[in-house]
């Protein structure tokens, strides 16, 4: 039996890790095993990696780096818990996947996209994601929700590198429509999850 995988992308504060957890808690609700995890993280050598990653004060970290690390941690995600979970028939839920790398390392970071694809496949066993959800934000309003926080690595950089990465999304979703569902993060919380319950619940896998 194959699972469900369902990957969650978005800027900074689009609410997109509230909404994973609202899902998740409504599949534990009917009665469907689930997976709720996020990258880069996930098994505690990845979380390691995600620790160097996202340390502010890594600011001498190299791009070349930052793409490495970002993949060694998939690899090692994708491996040890994100296949067995699909094999055993669980609907995966991921707080982002290899997505961000193209848009945060390719588009923001401006890194070769052809190589971070060559990358992607290696690092994911050519595991693509059945449905991800974009949570699109204009950059302002993304940080205005999270500026009561402190900041990471990343979430650092200025507006025009996340601007970049918000086109990127926007491209890849224009590209691969059958995987990409665009949702208007302005919209309530409830409202979003309704849109996100529909649309996991009636997918192909499930039936």
């Amino acid at each position: 039996m194959k699972g469900l995988f369902v990957t969650f992308e978005g800027i900074e504060g689009s609410g997109k890790s509230t909404q994973m957890k609202m899902l998740a808690a409504k599949l534990e609700e009917l009665g469907k095993p689930s997976l709720l995890t996020r990258e880069p993280g996930g098994p505690p050598i990845a979380e390691s990696i995600r620790a160097l990653l996202l340390d502010p004060g890594n600011k001498e970290m190299l791009r070349e780096t930052e793409l490495l690390l970002y993949s060694a941690s998939r690899a090692q995600h994708t491996g040890q818990w994100i296949l067995p979970a699909l094999r055993e028939g669980k609907i995966v839920l991921c707080d982002r996947y290899y997505d961000s790398t193209i848009a945060y390392q390719g588009a923001a970071r401006e890194q070769n996209l052809d190589f971070i694809a060559v990358l992607t496949r290696f690092s994911t066993f050519n595991t693509v994601p059945d449905i991800t959800f974009l949570f699109d934000l204009p950059v302002e309003e993304g940080f205005a929700r999270i500026g009561h926080r402190q900041l990471d690595r990343l979430e650092q950089e200025d507006r025009s590198f996340h601007e970049r990465v918000r086109q990127q999304y926007l491209l890849l979703a224009k590209e691969q429509p059958g995987r990409f569902v665009v949702l208007d993060a302005t919209l309530s919380p409830m409202e979003l999850h309704k849109l996100i319950i529909n649309q996991v619940l009636t997918h192909r896998s499930l039936k």
